[in-house]
C-alpha cells in the first residue's frame, strides 16, 4: 500500500517531525517515508490524502469497555462511592450475553470513530462477554490487550468471584480461549482493595507460566491508598502488594494507571521494573482523583502514555485527552511553581510513541515499524488564518472536532 500526504509523528518529546512524500506499507508494516515514489513502486496504486493529516495510531493504555454504556454520567461522585453506586452494578449486567453485546457493539463502534488503534481494556469478572469484547475488537481490526477481570472481596456478591480457586480455574480457561489475531490476554486485577493475596499470589504465577501481561490501578485517590494500607499492613507500599507476587514490571510487562501520590520509593520501583504509566487526566479530573505529576515523570525517562480510562474519563477520544494533559498539567504549576507544565508536542508524544512502545514498534513512521496510522480532515475547521501541520493537530486536539477518514492497525483496515 502506498499513501500520499503528509505524515507528522515524534521521535522525541521536544519536536513533531512533518514529512510530505510517500508512505510505503508492505504486509503491515511501513518500509519507509520518501519524498519522491521509488522506482521499484512507480506502478502501485497511490492512495492521495494530500489535504488531510496523517498521524500515528494512538494508544490507550486504559479503558474499561463495560463501563462506556454510562459514559458522561455520574460525574458527581468520588472514586470509590463511584464504584458502588455505578460501576459494578453495570458491570455485573454483563453476565447476560446478550446486553453485553449491546453494550459492547456501542462501544467498539465509536472506538471506530477516534484516533485509537491499540488498546489495554478491561473487561469483567465474566469469561463469556469478555471473550464476545475480545473476538469483536479482533474483527473490527483493533489490536492490544483484554482482560478478565479478577476480584474476589470489596464487591457485591452478584459482582464478586466465589473463590480464588474457582477464579483461577475460570482465568485459565478463558486465556485457553483466547485464540485471537491481534487482541490478547492480559492479567486484569481490578485493584489491590478487590484482591486477596492469595489470589494476587496465584495470578502472578500465571502471568509468568503463560507469559502474560498485566494491568492494574495504582495510587489513584488518597482514600484508596489509606485502604490498601489497612487491608495489607505487612506491605512497605501500594506498590509492593504487585510486586511481591511478581505482577509489577521486570517478567511481566505491566501498566499501572493514574500514579498520582506515588512514594519516591515506588517510583523508583516503576523506572527500575519498566512499568508503564497509564496517565488519565479526564478521569483524574472527573472523580476528584489528583493531578498526576505527568510532566516530571517523562521528562525524568518513565514509560508514560495516555489512557481514556472510560467511564471516570467522559471520552474515548484521545486528542482530548491530550489537551485534558496539558491543562491539568498547567493547574499543577499553582501548586508547585518549579513544577514544567506539558506541551502539546509532550502529550502527542505520550499518546503516539511512549504508549505505542508498550504494544513494539507502534507509533511512529519509521522501518520496520508497524502500519498504525489515522488520515484525520479538520477542513470543516473554517478560518481566514493559515496554520502550520502541528497547529491543525493543536486545533483539532481543544476543538474536539475529528473526522477520521481512514484507520489502520497493523496494516489491518479499521476504517
Amino acid at each position: 500500500m502506498i499513501i500520499k500526504g503528509t505524515f507528522i509523528d515524534a521521535p522525541s518529546m521536544d519536536s513533531y517531525r512533518v514529512r510530505t512524500g510517500y508512505g510505503v506499507f508492505s504486509d503491515g508494516i511501513c518500509k519507509g517515508i520518501f519524498d519522491e515514489l521509488p522506482k521499484e513502486y512507480s506502478k502501485e496504486e497511490v492512495i492521495d490524502y494530500s489535504s488531510y493529516l496523517i498521524i500515528p495510531g494512538m494508544s490507550d493504555l486504559h479503558l474499561h469497555a463495560p463501563q462506556y454504556s454510562y459514559v458522561g454520567t455520574a460525574m458527581d461522585l468520588t472514586l470509590l462511592d463511584w464504584l458502588n453506586k455505578y460501576t459494578y452494578p453495570e458491570e455485573g449486567k454483563y453476565r447476560d450475553l446478550e446486553y453485553a453485546k449491546k453494550g459492547y457493539s456501542h462501544f467498539i463502534e465509536d472506538l471506530k470513530k477516534t484516533t485509537t488503534t491499540r488498546i489495554c481494556a478491561f473487561g469483567t469478572i465474566f469469561n463469556e462477554s469478555t471473550l464476545y469484547l475480545m473476538e469483536e475488537l479482533d474483527k473490527a481490526g483493533f489490536g492490544g490487550y483484554v482482560g478478565k477481570l479478577n476480584m474476589n472481596r470489596n464487591a457485591p456478591d452478584f459482582y464478586k468471584e466465589e473463590s480464588v480457586e474457582k477464579g483461577i480455574e475460570d482465568t485459565i480457561s478463558w486465556i485457553n480461549k483466547c485464540n485471537f489475531k491481534n487482541i490478547k490476554p492480559m492479567i486484569t486485577p481490578r485493584f489491590t482493595p478487590s484482591v486477596t493475596d492469595d489470589y494476587m499470589e496465584k495470578l502472578g504465577i500465571l502471568a509468568k507460566e503463560y507469559h502474560l501481561p498485566m494491568q492494574s490501578h495504582l495510587n489513584e485517590n488518597k482514600n484508596e491508598i489509606l485502604w490498601v494500607k489497612d487491608l495489607c499492613p505487612d506491605s512497605k507500599h501500594y506498590a509492593d502488594t504487585y510486586d511481591r507476587y511478581n505482577l509489577f514490571g521486570k517478567d511481566v510487562p505491566t501498566v499501572m494507571a493514574h500514579c498520582i501520590y506515588c512514594l519516591d520509593e515506588e517510583n523508583k520501583l516503576m523506572k527500575e521494573n519498566n512499568v508503564y504509566i497509564a496517565h488519565c487526566p479526564t478521569s483524574n479530573e472527573n472523580v476528584l482523583a489528583g493531578i498526576c505529576p505527568s510532566s516530571t515523570y517523562l521528562h525524568e525517562g518513565y514509560k508514560i502514555g495516555l489512557g481514556s480510562d472510560v467511564a471516570g474519563g467522559h471520552t474515548l477520544n484521545l486528542l482530548s485527552v491530550m489537551a485534558s494533559a496539558v491543562q491539568v498539567s498547567k493547574l499543577r504549576t499553582l501548586l508547585d511553581k518549579d513544577y514544567k507544565p506539558l506541551t502539546m508536542n509532550e502529550a502527542f508524544y505520550m499518546g503516539t510513541t511512549l504508549g505505542g512502545s508498550f504494544f513494539g514498534k507502534v507509533g511512529l513512521f519509521e522501518k520496520g515499524y508497524d502500519m498504525d496510522l489515522v488520515v484525520l480532515d479538520d477542513l470543516d475547521l473554517g478560518n481566514p488564518m493559515e496554520f502550520n501541520y502541528t497547529e491543525r493537530i493543536e486545533r483539532m486536539t481543544y476543538r474536539e472536532n475529528i473526522k477520521v477518514v481512514s484507520k489502520y492497525c497493523k496494516g489491518n483496515k479499521i476504517v
